[in-house]
């Protein structure tokens, strides 16, 4: 009994595997149970003795390649908690820049096949595991503009940072895939992971500063103005 629970987990395990590359090839559509169990060398009949159906093990492949990509890779970049705010934003975009880099990790592929050609069976699960995700950087930010800043400026800081992360590290980790095929916009490739996400930190820290101020100003000129008016008021009694 317990070597066949020990092998169905191995068979479990390398179906996972195999499936998080060939959608990430391929796509839901495009792959079959048989491409999968072929890959994985296992039985064909195995994909629904182990997960029911080819819409299951989709997403629960797409979840296996974000796990492994967050363990190789954790979002925190290995940077304490009790770090300075400028470390911790650092650490954040450090990791998120290696994961998309790493030719190893799949998840990002699989979306640009969802996006591409949508099934909407991953929707609620990607929403889900990247949530904790944003919600940290959101909160790195929050603290860095501090709290004079909207929502809005919030969420737009956050978003150029994301913005600054996806260009050059697509380009990498498409050179690193494929070291041979022609690359005419390598700029990225002259430098490291660790040197762009330096710069992005560098970069991101600046015009955070500067919005902050605008964000402190605009409080001090509110609150002034307020001051001026309800003195204008009592002189008006």
């Amino acid at each position: 009994m317990r070597k066949q629970r020990t092998d169905g987990q191995e068979t479990r395990h390398r179906l996972l595997a195999a499936a998080s590359e060939v959608f990430a090839e391929k796509g839901f559509w495009e792959t079959t149970n048989a491409d999968i169990c072929e890959r994985a060398k296992v039985n064909t009949a195995a994909v629904n003795y182990h997960f029911g159906s080819k819409e299951e093990l989709y997403i629960e492949a797409w979840k296996y390649s974000f796990e492994k990509s967050m363990n190789t890779h954790p979002a925190d970049g290995g940077v304490s908690p009790e770090s300075p705010v400028q470390q911790r934003l650092g650490g954040r975009i450090l990791s998120f820049m290696q994961r998309i880099a790493d030719p190893k990790t799949y998840e990002l592929e699989i979306i640009h096949k969802e996006m591409a050609n949508p099934t909407y069976l991953l929707t609620e699960t990607i929403q889900k595991s990247i949530e904790p995700i944003n919600e940290g950087m959101k909160s790195i930010v929050k603290e860095l503009l501090g709290d004079s800043a909207s929502e809005q400026k919030i969420r737009f800081c956050q978003m150029s940072i994301m913005g600054q992360c996806f260009g050059p590290m697509l380009q990498l980790r498409h050179a690193r895939k494929e070291p041979d095929a022609p690359h005419p916009d390598g700029l990225a490739l002259e430098f490291g992971v660790e040197e762009i996400a330096n710069h992005v930190t560098r970069f991101s820290l600046a015009g955070i500063r500067g919005i902050s101020e605008e964000c402190e100003q605009v409080r001090k000129s509110l609150e002034k103005n307020k001051k001026e008016e309800k003195l204008q008021s009592g002189s008006n009694l």
